[in-house]
């Protein structure tokens, strides 16, 4: 297990000022053991979990040019039919993946193939499973020619507890499946645009896994 780069400099941060305010307790409150105890525990916890946040595992990653994989870990909270306004302009096929604070936040190209477009999108910080957020958040869209044909949209979307995206590509770069393209801070959702024939493998409230779980199957 490695920490993802994206948290290195919160995890010192945060690791100094904690030490920081145990001392403080430790030389300003020197007769209450016990409650001193309680604080660094309490602080240790808190440390533990920004950590796993930040963690970045290794996946038995595979390439397929009509497969998508999963972008990110999480849980599927939309298999519908939607008209798509920004890029497409018309109907497509939409699968959406949840992340709880809990779940790694690397997000991971789902296909291979050319970036046609890409878009930062300053914006709210509704709740990530809010039927808004995929329109009014803080957001980003990309949108991939697969290697197999069809053009595939995703997009990044901060939820109420993110406050920073981060991407790694740009129009023009060739990208491959299962590679890190970004990272969310603290909860969020990515959202996939698809053909209309295209083969959902999933289900609604599967949990998923970045880089590993196959989500469709394009026609091509």
């Amino acid at each position: 297990m490695k920490i993802h780069k994206e948290g290195r400099r919160i995890l010192f941060v945060t690791l100094l000022i904690l030490l920081a305010l145990n001392l403080l307790m430790f030389y300003f409150n020197r007769g209450n053991t016990l409650v001193n105890r309680l604080f660094a525990g309490a602080t240790v916890i808190i440390f533990l979990l920004i950590l796993q946040f930040f963690r970045s595992p290794f996946r038995h990653m595979f390439t397929h040019e009509d497969l998508l994989i999963a972008p990110a870990d999480g849980k599927v909270v939309v298999i519908e039919n939607v008209f798509e306004p920004e890029y497409f302009e018309d109907e497509r096929k939409q699968i959406s993946i949840f992340m709880s604070p809990i779940n790694v936040h690397v997000t991971r190209n789902p296909i291979s193939g050319l970036v046609k477009y890409f878009k930062y999108h300053p914006g709210n910080y509704l709740v990530a499973w809010h039927p808004k957020s995929s329109t009014q958040n803080e957001r980003t869209t990309v949108v991939v020619e697969s290697d197999a044909g069809p053009l595939v949209l995703f997009r990044q979307i901060a939820g109420a507890m993110a406050r920073r995206i981060v991407w790694y590509v740009n129009e023009g770069d060739e990208v491959s499946q299962g590679e890190e393209f970004g990272f969310i801070k603290f909860g969020s959702r990515v959202d996939v645009f698809v053909p209309l024939d295209t083969e959902v493998k999933v289900e609604l409230g599967q949990k998923v896994k970045g880089g590993e779980t196959v989500i469709c199957q394009l026609k091509v």
